[in-house]
């Protein structure tokens, strides 16, 4: 018995399902056309991630991350983020949760999705290791959340001081023919940010070649914790 899924499934709740579709867009021509949502809110997925990823196995997993319900999904990776916490020094457990994760990412199609778990696996997976996977997700990712994979797993890195990676692969991003997905804007700008509360100076620097030519939600959230007239400096252009 897959006891997650029958968590996540009581646990549904009608009258929040046109909020949240609404919300990820799942109308046609949105982002997250065609998804389906219960009506369950991330505390109360994380509530059941808690009490069940202990005993749910890779086979349940896969029922939960196939599944066409939105937060089944999410308590699929959510689950999976925990038994990869808990291998510890288990190496081989660990990296059947990175081929696990990978081998299913046409299921991880939505923002929310990709942010809640990739750096948890693939940045920390990666933190000691060769890099070029995100490098070639950011690049050559068969749709937008896999190339968002590809930035956002280096907030792991960031959170260690390592900084390289997240300058280098927004530079892929830079360099994707335009208009660039909002969605990938976003997260560019995001880790940008991010880079930008650990050494403000680097930042600016790298900025201050490739302002003028960014997309504008890009450079809209990278600037993002700048004074006010430093903002409108650099969004005159």
């Amino acid at each position: 018995m897959n006891t997650l899924y029958s968590k996540i499934l009581s646990q549904q709740n009608p009258a929040l399902v046109p909020g949240l579709s609404r919300f990820f867009k799942i109308g046609k021509g949105g982002y997250g056309e065609g998804d389906k949502f219960l009506g369950i809110k991330v505390p109360t997925i994380r509530e059941a991630v808690k009490e069940c990823w202990s005993e749910t196995t890779f086979d349940d997993l896969q029922e939960c991350v196939s599944s066409e319900y939105h937060e089944m999904r999410m308590a699929g990776l959510l689950t999976l983020v925990q038994v990869f916490k808990h291998a510890k020094k288990d190496v081989n457990l660990q990296q059947q949760c990175i081929g696990f994760y990978l081998a299913n990412t046409q299921y991880i199609n939505n923002w929310d999705l990709v942010d809640l778990s990739c750096y948890e696996l693939l940045g920390n997976w990666l933190l000691d290791k060769d890099r070029e996977l995100l490098y070639d997700l950011a690049r050559n990712g068969k749709n937008i959340w896999e190339q968002r994979i590809g930035m956002v797993s280096t907030m792991q890195f960031l959170r260690h001081g390592q900084l390289d990676d997240t300058y280098n692969i927004a530079e892929i991003f830079l360099e994707k023919p335009k208009p660039l997905h909002d969605l990938l804007q976003k997260a560019v700008g995001w880790l940008l940010r991010e880079a930008g509360k650990r050494d403000e100076r680097r930042l600016k620097d790298w900025l201050s070649t490739r302002y003028k030519t960014m997309p504008r939600t890009m450079l809209r959230y990278a600037i993002e914790k700048f004074p006010e007239e430093e903002r409108k400096s650099y969004l005159k252009f």
